[in-house]
């Protein structure tokens, strides 16, 4: 590449980053952030924990967000001004073309962030995995699943925290929540709302037949005690018993874990990892909300595509994904059309190439 493509490419990429970084809105969120930091200054600011938890991350997240852009538009100039300087010298014009691509690489992968609009994308994010009707061969699939997104998260240092599990006699899980901790946890984990579609050659089943599994992924938003969740403690029906699960003798002795019952609705939550009966309530509560939103928010969409003659209900048979590790090898999102034959690199978590493909469809 001559000294003038190089130029002429690095300009390209910095009106780019410049155009993506005003759609940001800059001069917005840095109001917001002078507002928040206002707010963090208040003498009783952490008297409420669960809101000033809320603030900080958003805090955070704003000025993260601000300051990756910032990095971007800077290094992009800087990029120029070398070319600027480079003159006939082929080894640093090759030095600055290979930064220049990497830069590329990682600007396309920044410019995904601009997809997370959604109300509730900024959020951390509960999830609920259950195994479909199959035994121990879904609750196994289950455990596949559970294992895939926990990678996923690591890969990303989001910090995630088991809330309910109950475990498979033989293997798996029958149901597992866990909350995760993360800017944007939520925006990115929705791809994986619905259910998941195995077929492969079962280790269960002692004459190698195939089988085809389901299981049911739930992504919610964890939601603050502010948002338009009404709970009127009336209507709870609050139950606790002894956790099964990990924990220590005081966990397993004492009646710690907590059930919820919303009465008006039927919706059932329970939580049994935390240590304290006032921890597992909380943790309930949380979950209780986020359901209750998002079955609001379902009604909501059912009655607007039942209007338009539009509406499927998610029944197992409407998988959002399968996942074929027998007679070949590929994965492919039913939503999107994207799929790989790296089945094995999706099962340890990679999931980035299906998330950015459902947030441009969700946008188209």
């Amino acid at each position: 590449m001559t000294i003038k493509e190089l130029t002429t490419e690095l300009e390209a990429l910095q009106k780019e980053v410049r155009e993506n970084r005003v759609l940001v809105h800059p001069d917005e969120k840095e109001r917001e952030i002078a507002e928040l930091e206002q707010e963090m200054q208040k003498p009783d600011f952490w008297k409420h924990n669960e809101h000033a938890q809320s603030v900080s991350q958003r805090h955070a997240h704003l000025r993260a967000e601000l300051s990756l852009w910032e990095a971007l538009e800077k290094e992009v100039g800087d990029l120029l001004a070398f070319a600027g300087e480079a003159g006939d010298d082929v080894a640093l014009l090759g030095d600055i073309e290979q930064q220049a691509v990497e830069f590329r690489a990682r600007f396309e992968r920044m410019s995904v962030t601009l997809l997370l609009n959604g109300p509730h994308d900024e959020r951390n994010a509960i999830l609920a995995l259950h195994a479909g009707a199959g035994g121990t061969e879904a609750q196994d699939w289950v455990g596949m699943l559970y294992r895939m997104l926990m990678r996923f998260c690591e890969r990303r240092g989001w910090k995630t925290t088991v809330i309910d599990e109950h475990v498979g006699a033989e293997a798996g899980y029958k149901s597992v929540m866990f909350e995760v901790q993360g800017a944007s946890a939520y925006g990115y984990l929705k791809s994986e709302n619905g259910v998941h579609r195995l077929v492969r050659i079962s280790p269960f089943d002692a004459e190698k037949m195939r089988h085809t599994s389901f299981a049911m992924i739930e992504v919610l938003p964890e939601l603050s005690e502010a948002t338009d969740v009404v709970i009127d403690e009336k209507d709870l029906q609050i139950d606790t018993f002894r956790s099964g699960g990990k924990g220590g003798q005081n966990v397993n002795k004492v009646e710690t874990a907590v059930r919820i019952t919303h009465i008006p609705s039927g919706t059932v939550v329970s939580c049994q990892t935390q240590r304290s009966q006032l921890q597992n309530r909380e943790s309930a509560m949380k979950i209780l909300r986020a359901k209750l939103y998002a079955a609001e928010q379902e009604k909501k969409a059912k009655e607007k595509q039942e209007v338009r003659g539009e509406f499927h209900s998610a029944e197992w048979g409407n998988q959002i994904r399968s996942y074929v590790l027998h007679p070949y090898q590929m994965v492919k999102d039913h939503r999107t059309d994207y799929e790989t034959q790296e089945t094995a690199s999706v099962l340890d978590g990679d999931l980035d190439a299906f998330v950015e493909a459902y947030l441009r469809w969700k946008k188209g």
